[in-house]
């Protein structure tokens, strides 16, 4: 799995102009499921994330965690993490994985981000999506599961 994390002020994400995911101060996590991903994958990101120290204490330092600091998180599909583009100039997207048990996994992982007591909104699976970051930072992190 694959995720860009964003801390933000504030986010939503709105299908066919409707807003159906909101939140404050905390991390928009654009996620990607891969082939191969499994539900041990959703739990070591979800904790990862969750405890990730990059909200500054009072000094400037990253040392709060989503949770240190009562954040929410807004989770939104996104399979183009796992876009190739060593051939040619279109992307192949040969290496996420098919539609439904990406949706199982990223429904697993949303699962086990409010285990930890986060306040969790979603946009909607497979839908075309507008997605508004508010930055705060602006603080930005890519992470996959197969590296933690």
């Amino acid at each position: 799995m694959r995720a860009v994390l964003q801390r933000v002020n504030r986010s939503w994400v709105k299908v066919d102009g409707r807003v159906v995911g909101e939140i404050g101060r905390g991390l928009n996590v654009l996620l990607g499921v891969g082939k191969g991903d499994t539900e041990e994958d959703a739990k070591k990101l979800a904790s990862k994330i969750v405890n990730l120290r990059i909200f500054e204490d009072d000094r400037g330092k990253f040392q709060h965690s989503l949770l240190d600091i009562g954040g929410e998180a807004l989770v939104v599909s996104q399979f183009t993490l796992y876009a190739s583009v060593r051939k040619g100039r279109r992307p192949s997207f040969e290496e996420a994985e098919e539609p439904s048990k990406a949706k199982d996994l990223y429904e697993k992982f949303v699962e086990e981000v409010r285990s930890f007591g986060v306040r969790v909104e979603t946009g909607v699976f497979g839908a075309m999506m507008e997605v508004y970051i508010e930055n705060w930072g602006p603080v930005t992190i890519v992470l996959d599961s197969a590296d933690l």
